[in-house]
């Protein structure tokens, strides 16, 4: 092995690693980059292996400050994105030359890299500069950080695209659709920068991706963890509009030349060998068409998944197990009901049960269970699939959304004529439930004898398990929310890291809340009583508000109060003195 190399792995104390000698040797042999091979070894702390590198090789060693100073402006223009993210070379800044104060003084360029023995790269550098550099070393996570902020997602095939085109501002979409059946370099395709698009926001675990034209840019912003993150791409990508948009409408199988009104599609990916289907919307607007893509990953979800405590997982099982009745899931959109229906139906998917599901559209296809996609241009609603789903003796009927009187009507003739019904409902809470299906029309008596059980939902983001760490809460302010002051020392927070991309959390969970039609409460619906009654009997029969639900999860360490907080009303707050010992609700009625 080289002095040099043996130097360099001495200073970083993993020179005696077998696993980083045969790295190294693997390098030499394909001719790929050693730093990036050492740097791939299981047990290799990239900071210390990179500052030894820069040390040996007397080179200033750069790292970002959360004080430092944005970028220059322009700075990425003197460094090409193609040089930059193919060699992974993040532009600083430039300074003036030490005497010189002249416009026409050569400045000089600051450079981070985290493989400055890449000759290649000093090589393409030199060509493409007139002017000279210094080089810096920094830890290869925070340089692609840079590149990915500096440059935007897909720069260097944007560039590659506007090489050689002029005059983008007035193509039409004629013209821009042409481009993506050019058989030139691929690479260099409009195809190619939106399937970046598509599996970045997969890696970043998005679910969402919205391309929204502004007045003056294209924003493209991924949800993740629920919460809107704008990605960044590259100046200019305004001129892309129209190709972007139609590339996303052609794979969807959507109409381009349709600008002016909404269409639905979707898009069948596979990622690693797991097939993610992807539903998209448009969206006319007055500048432009807006696309959204929900990221569906074809995944089996069950009980286990839901990350459900003891108290809720025996009354789940108890109201599956039951063989007539209505169980709905209420929420807003995006609060996970539909998942929890499916794995709702993942437990009840048993060879000796027919299964049929009517949804708006099928978001998960599920072996064993005939699913329907309602079509209402061509008159199959929710209401007409429903009857004759109820023709083709199903034992549990799933209904995607109970919406109108006629869909809901159906449904609970079906319940009490002995078939297991499962749907969802829009409801701030699992109380409004019982008022919105007596204000949709449907009698007390028919509630009370058909629903079995109401459940509320929402998500709260997870902990990032590798950052979180104890937190201190003031004393009063837990007692103005009711959360139990004598378990303060439970609560976590998050940190920050780069496994949450500094966020501090990591995922997403449900937090619940159940209302079992018992007795008791049958009777206040019969007789049209207060939805404050409804409250009072629900809570003298066990019932646990969300509030509490999610102070449970806040104490066994998987989110904050925060969190909660952001989804849940005072109204909600916690019956008992603690939310660690709620007692078991009462037995549903027969």
């Amino acid at each position: 092995m080289l002095p040099l190399i043996d130097q360099i792995l001495a200073t970083a104390g993993c020179g005696d690693s077998p696993a980083v000698r045969q790295a190294i040797e693997d390098a030499c042999f394909n001719q790929t980059s050693f730093v990036d091979a050492v740097l791939d070894c299981e047990g290799v702390r990239e900071r210390d292996f990179l500052m030894a590198l820069a040390k040996t090789l007397t080179l200033p060693w750069w790292e970002p400050k959360e004080d430092d100073k944005p970028a220059e402006a322009g700075i990425r223009r003197l460094l090409p994105a193609e040089i930059a993210l193919r060699h992974r070379l993040l532009p600083l800044f430039t300074e003036q030359a030490e005497g010189g104060e002249l416009e026409d003084t050569p400045r000089t360029l600051h450079i981070a890299t985290f493989d400055p023995l890449n000759l290649v790269a000093h090589q393409r550098v030199a060509a493409s500069l007139s002017m000279p550099v210094v080089w810096h070393v920094g830890p290869r996570t925070r340089i692609v950080e840079g590149l990915q902020k500096l440059y935007g997602l897909g720069a260097d095939t944007f560039e590659k695209i506007l090489r050689g085109r002029a005059d983008w501002g007035s193509e039409d979409l004629k013209d821009e659709v042409t481009v993506l059946d050019e058989p030139e370099d691929e690479e260099a395709s409009v195809v190619r920068f939106v399937n970046q698009i598509i599996r970045r926001g997969l890696d970043q675990r998005a679910t969402d991706i919205h391309v929204e034209p502004q007045h003056d840019r294209l924003r493209i912003r991924y949800r993740i963890d629920g919460r809107l993150e704008e990605l960044p791409v590259p100046e200019n990508i305004k001129s892309l509009q129209a190709s972007v948009i139609a590339r996303l409408k052609i794979m969807a199988r959507l109409d381009i030349a349709e600008k002016r009104l909404p269409q639905d599609g979707r898009i069948n990916l596979e990622l690693d060998g797991t097939p993610i289907d992807v539903r998209v919307a448009t969206i006319p607007s007055v500048e432009g068409e807006s696309v959204s893509l929900r990221l569906l990953a074809q995944q089996q979800v069950t009980l286990n998944r839901l990350g459900l405590t003891d108290t809720i997982r025996p009354v789940i099982e108890e109201l599956l197990r039951l063989p007539n009745g209505i169980i709905l899931i209420t929420g807003p959109t995006g609060s996970g009901k539909s998942t929890s229906l499916y794995a709702f139906l993942t437990e009840l998917n048993q060879t000796h049960r027919r299964i049929v599901t009517i949804e708006d559209p099928v978001e998960y296809k599920m072996p064993g269970v005939v699913q329907i996609a309602v079509k209402p241009e061509i008159g199959l609603t929710f209401a007409a699939g429903l009857r004759s789903i109820l023709r083709g003796d199903p034992n549990v009927v799933m209904i995607g959304e109970m919406r109108d009187l006629e869909t809901t009507e159906i449904a609970v003739r079906a319940a009490l004529t002995g078939h297991l019904v499962l749907s969802t409902l829009h409801t701030n809470d699992a109380i409004g439930g019982i008022s919105r299906l007596i204000d949709m029309g449907v009698e007390p008596f028919l509630v009370s004898s058909a629903v079995r059980a109401f459940f509320a939902q929402r998500l709260v983001r997870k902990l990032c398990p590798h950052c979180k760490a104890p937190a201190e809460v003031e004393e009063s302010y837990l007692r103005s929310i009711g959360f139990p002051v004598q378990a303060r020392g439970k609560i976590m927070r998050g940190t920050g890291c780069e496994a949450c991309r500094g966020s501090g959390f990591q995922g997403r969970l449900s937090i619940y809340e159940v209302v079992l039609v018992t007795h008791a409460l049958q009777h206040l619906i019969n007789s049209r009583a207060h939805p404050a009654e409804f409250m009072k009997q629900a809570i003298r029969d066990g019932y646990i508000p969300m509030r509490g639900y999610g102070f449970q999860k806040v104490l066994s360490g998987e989110t904050t109060i925060e969190e909660v907080l952001s989804v849940t009303s005072a109204s909600e707050r916690p019956s008992t003195p603690s939310p660690i010992q709620v007692p078991a609700p009462t037995r549903l009625a027969a």
